[in-house]
């Protein structure tokens, strides 16, 4: 599986990065299979992985505590707790509202601000 880095500093050193780069994904596999400790997952160990939660993902991409992810989209930190440690997962309505978190932050940011003011000033 390919990854890709982005905003992130690679490791400087003896790693020639653009042969890294222009490997094909068959040449990453037969060298994954050849070393014993970089081999692929089989299923049963990926199926065995517990994966990270959606908003744990969101959160952390953005560098916020949970009581500040909370604060900032309109969330209850309670929520965002039990989502994060598996009590309980977001239902659609929330899923839709981490991805768009995600996907365009400030304009999620700026309607929930101004839908706060209305209601303050109401």
């Amino acid at each position: 599986m390919r990854m890709r880095v982005e905003g992130k500093r690679l490791p400087k050193g003896a790693t020639d990065w653009k042969r890294v780069d222009a490997l094909s994904d068959g040449d990453i596999a037969r060298a994954a299979k050849g070393d014993p400790a970089a081999r692929p997952l089989t299923k049963k160990e990926r199926a065995r992985m517990k994966r990270v939660p959606l908003a744990k993902q969101v959160r952390r991409r953005f560098g916020l505590t949970q009581e500040q992810f909370a604060q900032a989209f309109g969330l209850s930190l309670a929520t965002i707790r039990d989502w994060e440690q598996g009590r309980s997962k977001p239902d659609q309505s929330s899923r839709t509202l981490l991805f768009l978190i995600q996907t365009i932050p400030q304009q999620v940011s700026t309607v929930l601000r101004e839908r706060r003011r209305r209601i303050v000033s109401a």
